[in-house]
């Protein structure tokens, strides 16, 4: 007897399960069921450990087949099983019980010649880089959803690539650490107790050598799995969405009630002011201190001072109408900035134009990318959806020139009444504050966007979301919206009573919302980022080419006098973070714009589903040391620029918008709708490198030259020369 539970003992412990093999004719993997070390051998190459293991289980109830082994860890707390079918090995782990769990480390020796990893669109990472080295092992924990583009990451062998893809992206969590002179990896996975059955479930998938291999392959799962969703197919579902094909994306600045031009009398606008009667005394009261200690308005500066406090001031009046209260109503929120403007046309007659409908700059700066010839355009307001409220002829000139118009747009954040007032968006009522905020495990309110207010299950705020969008929208005459965050794959579980949320429904919620308004009121619709986990339901999404870069970074956002300083929030109307050009710092400047390590990892996924561009706080113009680089990897990925405008740099930048239009616009409105099929570096330095679509046409750009060329089947070759304009 003692005997033979000894030979049991033998043939459930580590050693002897490490020769479990499952094999077809593409390759082998030996896979050890008590750590889940897994050990690759593809055909006639060289073997890769893909996993070193985790620390090991008590194994039980192992069963296999040339293809297929199941079995438990710790007396069925863990059910494990792993399939190899043709170029893929699925695991499948399920839980008894909440918990984390270590589900792979995969060592230094793994990278073989580079990391793939998508950061924002994608790197390839030579081994051994040190600047890329350091900066992974400074991240910190890494989850699947938000802070990667993909949920995948690949290694490159030459002749082969290793890929893993989350299939279950939510609830994971990546740690680097070095190893030896490299980095290893280690992954884990929360079972939690919001839907403890739900399973974790990775694929590693054997590639072609071809760095996308593994993109490609996550793409291809998306199809089989009906998550994708084709840009054509939502063209036709929202028809408006076809001026987004060649459109440049353009944030306008300056959105307020009043410009300088239409003052016709400065001494009698100060004058009511200091009247001490009616709405103009009202208005006095909530100016700032700078424009309530103005005395004269002779100078420019004078009059520019006291009419940015008067904008400001007649802002905070509008949000009396419907800021402080239990649940905004939507209706009367809207009606407010038009009634203001009535009364302030009647408050302020003499000392200022007597045409309201064209106060404001928004019109003439619109009007100026019309006359530029400038046929398609997404021209977002920056400051939200006040300026349309306030301008709403100015949004149909822009509309009528066939342009899409949409303002800035959130309901991630839900504020207190007594936080930050111009951040309208996220004003949603004191009910929603409360009751529609995140709820962590310990029972606490989830803290919103830089500490203020509160994050938000988008399944509580959906009824103020579609009463506010359908009530502006009415009165401005939008046609496209932009949702922030909502495409981040920023993601909660959220333990309310109740009313408990996952990450998966969290998901789905964001989701939802942006699909309503692209197909219920045919708004053409976007978001921030677009990270594969929410980007269905969206068409465009704005963080993708250029990420939020640098968040934190005291010489970046706190230290005035550091050349990298980006700029304050102010003024109102050019906001200097937007449109001060500054140079990027190392590290990001090599680990984000060195051309020889980036993939278009995202593109090879969702090019023909999602546009995307840059983020907001980085446009195209932003950072003037990799301005080259930056247009030619966006030119070379075919999606399009993003710039600031405000009234003040229209004519400055103008010229640069058309330039690049000219070459950017019909190859858009060519292969928008297609997939990049393939993707390679011409030169043994990969500084030239080339991209291909489905129809056919490739794009070749040459770093060294500052230059790309387009190859459409059945036309001349088109040249383009980025380095023939400087700012």
């Amino acid at each position: 007897m003692r005997c033979f539970l000894l030979v049991c003992t033998l043939l459930l412990s580590p050693v002897a399960l490490a020769s479990t093999v499952l094999e077809n004719a593409l390759w082998r993997v030996e896979l050890d069921p008590a750590t889940l070390a897994i050990h690759v051998i593809p055909s006639d190459k060289t073997a890769v450990q893909a996993s070193s293991g985790v620390p090991a289980h008590r194994v039980n109830q192992l069963s296999q087949s040339a293809s297929q082994a199941s079995w438990q860890w710790d007396d069925g707390a863990y059910r494990l099983s792993a399939t190899l079918d043709q170029r893929d090995l699925a695991l499948t782990i399920t839980a008894r019980d909440a918990g984390e769990l270590a589900i792979l480390r995969q060592p230094a020796s793994a990278m073989g010649k580079g990391l793939i990893w998508p950061l924002a669109e994608g790197h390839y990472v030579p081994a051994g880089n040190g600047v890329w080295q350091d900066f992974l092992l400074e991240q910190g924990d890494v989850n699947t959803t938000q802070d990667l583009s993909l949920p995948l990451w690949g290694v490159d062998h030459g002749a082969f690539t290793l890929n893993w893809l989350m299939t279950n992206p939510y609830n994971n969590r990546l740690h680097w650490q070095a190893d030896g002179k490299g980095m290893a990896m280690s992954a884990f996975h929360e079972f939690t107790t919001l839907d403890p059955a739900a399973p974790m479930t990775v694929l590693l998938h054997l590639g072609e050598s071809d760095p996308l291999a593994g993109a490609k392959r996550y793409h291809q799962w998306l199809v089989e799995q009906g998550l994708f969703e084709p840009l054509a197919d939502k063209l036709r579902q929202t028809p408006e969405a076809e001026k987004l094909l060649g459109a440049s994306h353009i944030y306008l600045w300056g959105n307020d009630l009043l410009s300088l031009g239409d003052v016709r009398d400065w001494p009698k606008l100060l004058k009511l002011l200091r009247s001490g009667k009616g709405l103009a005394a009202e208005l006095n009261g909530l100016l700032d201190k700078e424009a309530a200690q103005v005395r004269q308005v002779k100078q420019p500066y004078e009059q520019a001072v006291l009419l940015r406090g008067l904008n400001a001031a007649i802002n905070k009046k509008a949000r009396q109408g419907w800021q402080p209260s239990t649940e905004p109503n939507m209706t009367q929120l809207a009606d407010g900035y038009g009634a203001l403007r009535r009364e302030l046309a009647v408050a302020f007659a003499g000392a200022l134009s007597t045409t309201p409908e064209t106060w404001g700059n928004t019109s003439s700066v619109t009007n100026a990318l019309k006359h530029a010839g400038l046929k398609r355009l997404l021209v977002t307001q920056g400051e939200g959806w006040e300026g349309g409220l306030w301008h709403p002829e100015a949004v149909k000139t822009g509309v009528d020139a066939g342009y899409l118009m949409a303002p800035y747009d959130s309901y991630e954040t839900a504020l207190s009444a007594t936080e930050n007032p111009d951040w309208t968006t996220a004003h949603l009522g004191s009910k929603a504050y409360g009751e529609c905020a995140i709820v962590l495990k310990g029972g606490q309110l989830k803290t919103g966007f830089q500490k203020s207010g509160h994050y938000t299950d988008p399944r509580c705020v959906r009824p103020l979301l579609e009463a506010r969008i359908k009530a502006v929208q009415a009165k401005s005459g939008f046609n496209a919206w932009f949702l922030d965050a909502y495409a981040t794959s920023m993601l909660f579980d959220s333990y309310r009573t109740g009313a408990s949320m996952t990450q998966a429904q969290n998901a789905e919620g964001n989701i939802d919302a942006a699909r309503w308004i692209n197909t219920a009121l045919k708004l053409p619709t976007g978001s921030e980022d677009g990270n594969a986990i929410t980007a269905q339901g969206i068409l465009f999404a704005h963080g993708m080419q250029t990420p939020v870069l640098g968040w934190g970074d005291r010489e970046m956002t706190q230290d005035k006098q550091s050349p990298y300083y980006v700029g304050a929030w102010y003024p109102p109307e050019q906001p200097a973070v937007f449109f001060k050009s500054v140079p990027l710092k190392e590290p990001f400047r090599t680990v984000y714009f060195d051309p020889t390590m980036r993939l278009p990892l995202y593109q090879a996924v969702f090019h023909g589903s999602v546009i995307t561009t840059h983020h907001w706080l980085f446009d195209s113009l932003k950072l003037s040391n990799v301005r080259a680089e930056n247009e030619l990897t966006q030119l070379l990925y075919n999606v399009p620029p993003l710039y600031h405008l405000s009234a003040a740099t229209v004519k400055q930048r103008l010229p640069l918008i058309q330039r690049q239009d000219a070459f950017f616009r019909p190859l858009h409105e060519r292969l928008a709708t297609q997939a990049m099929t393939d993707f390679r570096w011409l030169t043994a330095d990969k500084q030239v490198q080339q991209t291909t679509f489905a129809d056919g046409t490739r794009l070749v750009a040459d770093f060294a030259e500052g230059r790309i060329t387009a190859f459409v089947p059945g036309a001349q070759a088109v040249v383009y020369q980025v380095d023939e304009w400087r700012l």
